[in-house]
This record gives structure tokens, C-alpha cells and sequence, in this order.
């Protein structure tokens, strides 16, 4: 097993997604349904997601290195730009009630919501080009998804706290500049090889 894709993709994946949207509406999410069928749905869109995210990272990897070396400066560098500009963006609180929706529909909800919300997000970004850099699939899938998994725990049950605590266009702006440097990274690789 390759622990430094498998720690290098959760711990990225974490700093990336506690500011991102995914902690916002699974926190949303939680307030308005039941806790148990929204995170099966959140984990199973990310699930997905991350599968999605490491085929296309592998598919990458048939390429010569040097290509690749762009390609994943390219994706590390369009993720720093979608988080920084996220970071200006007011994310919606108004908390409703708790819906009394059977755990099924609660389950689909929650996960339609989250798969469209993570579909070209920089968390999707950052598995293609973590799976495209270790050559490492299974590693980063698995750190990618537990990280998700994670952050969607700790959005149901510490949600309100975070938001009160941190403010998130902060914790943007460093997975903003995390990215960026991921990026240029990339880049110095790829004009070295």
C-alpha cells in the first residue's frame, strides 16, 4: 500500500473540503432531515465521485509523464482559482425545520444534493490529480473518500460550532493557496522532466 498517496490524498482532501460547500449543505442537509439517512446519501455520492475522480486520474496516467505533470498543474491550479472565488461567496444558512420525509427519500435528497455539488468541485479535481501524480488509485481513492466521509461527520455533528468558530471564507482562502502551491509544483516538474 502507498500510505504517502493514501495520507497525501486525506489530508488534502480534508484541508480542501472543511471550507467548501460540501460541509455548508451537508450541515443544511442535517438540519432539515434526519441525521442517519443524510449522511448515507452524502457518503454514497462520494463514493461515487471519488470512483469517477480515480478512473479519470488513471485514464491520465497512459500518457507521458511530462503531459501528465501539466495536466495535474492545470487541475491544482483551476482548483486554487474555484476556492479562492468561493471564498467571497455567502453561503446561504437559513435553517429549516426538521422534515419528517422517509429515510429512503432523505437518503436520495442527500445524495442528489451533494453529487451535483462535489460534480467538477476541486475535491473531484484534486483525487483526478493526486490518482494522475502516485499512480496510486485504490490509496487515493480510499483517503479521498474517508476525508469526505469526514468532513460530512463532523458537518453533522459539530456544523453549528465550525461556523460560528471559523470563518469560512478563511479556511478557503488556505485550501486556495494549498492548491496553488500543489500547482506550481506540478508546473516546476513538468518543465524539468
Amino acid at each position: 500500500m502507498n500510505w504517502v498517496a493514501f495520507a497525501s490524498s486525506f489530508s488534502t482532501m480534508l484541508l480542501v473540503e472543511l471550507p467548501d460547500k460540501t460541509l455548508i449543505a451537508t450541515l443544511i442537509l442535517s438540519t432539515r432531515y434526519r441525521k442517519l439517512p443524510v449522511f448515507v446519501g452524502v457518503c454514497l455520492a462520494f463514493l461515487v465521485q471519488c470512483a469517477l475522480a480515480v478512473m479519470a486520474g488513471s485514464l491520465l496516467r497512459l500518457l507521458p509523464a511530462y503531459v501528465v505533470a501539466y495536466i495535474v498543474a492545470a487541475l491544482f491550479a483551476i482548483g486554487a482559482v474555484v476556492l479562492w472565488r468561493s471564498a467571497s461567496v455567502e453561503e446561504d444558512d437559513d435553517v429549516k425545520s426538521v422534515d419528517t420525509t422517509s429515510s429512503f427519500k432523505m437518503a436520495v435528497v442527500s445524495f442528489t444534493v451533494l453529487f451535483a455539488a462535489e460534480w467538477g468541485d476541486a475535491s473531484q479535481l484534486l483525487t483526478v490529480a493526486l490518482t494522475a501524480k502516485y499512480h496510486a488509485p485504490l490509496e487515493v481513492g480510499l483517503g479521498s473518500w474517508l476525508a469526505l466521509v469526514g468532513v460530512a461527520a463532523l458537518a453533522i455533528l459539530l456544523g453549528k460550532v465550525i461556523q460560528a468558530k471559523v470563518p469560512l471564507h478563511l479556511l478557503q482562502r488556505i485550501a486556495a493557496v494549498v492548491f496553488a502551491t500543489f500547482a506550481a509544483i506540478a508546473l516546476y516538474t513538468a518543465v524539468t522532466h
